[in-house]
């Protein structure tokens, strides 16, 4: 009887190792599969198996209980197979290794182009992006009946001097980042404020106030300068230009605030489009636009801090890349005539 009962037992045991140990198939096809919050061991079991990722729902329940491991498993969505056993799937959830997505937020973008991006992933909607960060530019007419974006000033010191009624153009720093399936909204923007908050060391944000200027002057100015050329060279030396022309109160009549404004990038605008009424408008406003018109990189923002001194005062670009610098406006005139026209 005795040994009858030892045989049973290793049988059960061979049962129980086969059900546990051994996946349901070979076949390694992604399958995703979600915990929800407040899902516990035997929720998770009976969708194991009504997804036919398990063959029996409480053998996984029976092993996160013998291994004291039932309250640790997290909430996520997570890549499994069938190929995988229960130990595996367990192991994911226990680790929390959920699925990651990878941004790449490209320099030069704005908030526009950052909202559809996400929303083209699936992450998120461009709205409820643009809740957070704030509306584009081209919402701002409306501005008075839009919801005003979350306010993170509090939380980034360097926010202090971006204007209330400006969300946070500029400062959504160009990078690749990981975002889970599960991650709020303000959680990404979080990612891009802290990866900005880096990038601007205090050595630089003291070089800002030692010119008397402020970190939003800095980053409008970046922002420009970014949809403008494309050389850190380049960029230099139209900072130079930039910040000397408002010296000197002229208009800085740039391009990129039009594309800004009408959200539609063109290689020439009208005579028409300069003459859009927008504080974002470079040619009918002087001085800086209202905010910034675009996230900029480290080239940009370095460009600003540090233009070059030259004796240009106007320059403009090629339909090859190229950028055509000048000292005067009639050797200004005439690069039109040889490049543009």
């Amino acid at each position: 009887m005795k040994k009858t009962l030892i045989i049973l037992s290793i049988i059960i045991a061979g049962l129980l190792a086969w059900q546990i140990l051994l996946p349901i198939s070979s076949d390694s096809s992604e399958a995703i599969f979600r915990i929800e919050k407040g899902e516990g061991s035997r929720d998770i079991a009976l969708n194991l198996q009504e997804e036919g990722l398990i063959r029996w729902g409480p053998m996984f329940r029976l092993y996160v209980l013998l291994t004291a491991s039932a309250g640790e498993l997290q909430a996520g969505t997570y890549s499994l197979s069938e190929s995988m056993n229960i130990p595996q799937m367990a192991g994911k959830f226990i680790n929390g290794e959920v699925i990651r997505e990878k941004l790449t937020i490209i320099e030069g973008w704005n908030l526009r182009n950052i909202g559809y991006h996400l929303e083209n992933r699936g992450i998120f909607q461009a709205e409820e992006f643009w809740e957070a960060a704030g509306f584009p530019a081209t919402d701002y007419s409306q501005a008075a009946d839009l919801p005003k974006p979350k306010d993170f000033s509090s939380e980034y010191s360097f926010l202090e001097s971006k204007p209330d009624n400006v969300g946070l153009e500029g400062f959504l720093f160009p990078d690749t980042y990981e975002a889970t399936m599960e991650a709020e909204v303000e959680d990404i923007v979080r990612k891009m404020l802290d990866n900005f908050d880096q990038k601007l060391t205090l050595q630089l944000k003291e070089e800002i106030a030692r010119q008397g200027k402020t970190i939003f002057d800095i980053i409008t100015m970046a922002s420009i300068l970014e949809r403008e050329v494309q050389t850190k060279e380049d960029k230099e030396i139209v900072a130079g230009i930039f910040w000397k022309r408002i010296k000197l109160q002229k208009p800085l009549e740039s391009c990129a605030t039009i594309a800004y404004i009408k959200g539609v990038d063109q290689w020439r605008y009208s005579f028409e489009d300069t003459r859009i009424e927008s504080p974002f408008n470079t040619y009918l406003n002087y001085g800086l636009p209202l905010g910034p018109i675009s996230n900029p990189g480290m080239d940009s923002i370095l460009a600003s801090i540090y233009p070059e001194s030259t004796e240009y005062l106007y320059y403009l670009s090629t339909p090859e890349g190229q950028t055509i610098f000048s000292k005067t406006f009639e050797e200004h005139s005439q690069a039109k005539a040889d490049y543009l026209d």
